[in-house]
């Protein structure tokens, strides 16, 4: 038995380096959105005209929420709670499509749209990395959030934020390895 994971191990460590290292590192990919792009999905919501738009032509703008995965239907009380939050706003601070919306009641629901394309890569030394030493990951992508109101099927108002451009760096440096996290159940308290 010994001498078959012996076996494993120099297989492994003789694959690794004929095949490269970041090919035996793992990765990942979240795509929840139809669109390609962070600009392709503002462009769908800018083109939303308030007061105009109609809920058939939210689908022929790219803006299907039938088909969208994460988009959230709000009704009128979660309108109200999303949008007024404190006693600071008055009423003439607020947007025309917003007064319409709660003004509407309970004729006034919106979608809240949040969209992401996010790729994960771990990259760097494969045996570090399997050994728990160091692990390097590097995440891009975007992420796209909107907010459409609507009052008997007319879009009344639409924003839209988020982050076009996601970067980050984790490296996470173990100087133990793999026994780093072993430590505290080793101990035993009497």
């Amino acid at each position: 038995m010994k001498n078959y994971s012996l076996r494993c191990l120099l297989l492994l460590a003789v694959s690794s380096s004929l095949l490269g290292c970041n090919s035996l590192l793992p990765s990942a990919r979240t795509q929840a959105t139809p669109f390609q792009s962070f600009e392709e999905a503002k462009i769908a919501i800018k083109s939303l005209v308030p007061m105009q738009t109609s809920r058939d032509s939210l689908q022929k703008n790219g803006v299907d929420p039938a088909s969208y995965p994460n988009t959230k239907l709000l009704s009128h009380a979660d309108v109200v709670r999303l949008l007024i939050p404190s006693t600071i706003l008055r009423r003439e601070d607020l947007d025309k499509g917003i007064l319409a919306c709660l003004e509407a009641s309970d004729e006034c629901y919106g979608l809240s749209i949040e969209l992401s394309q996010i790729d994960r890569k771990r990259d760097g030394n494969f045996l570090a990395d399997f050994s728990n030493f160091e692990r390097r990951t590097e995440t891009q992508g975007w992420r796209f959030n909107a907010l459409v109101l609507l009052v008997h099927e007319v879009v009344v108002y639409r924003s839209w934020g988020g982050q076009p451009w996601v970067n980050e760096i984790e490296v996470t440096t173990n100087p133990l390895g793999p026994f780093q996290n072993m430590g505290p159940g080793l101990l035993s308290i009497p």
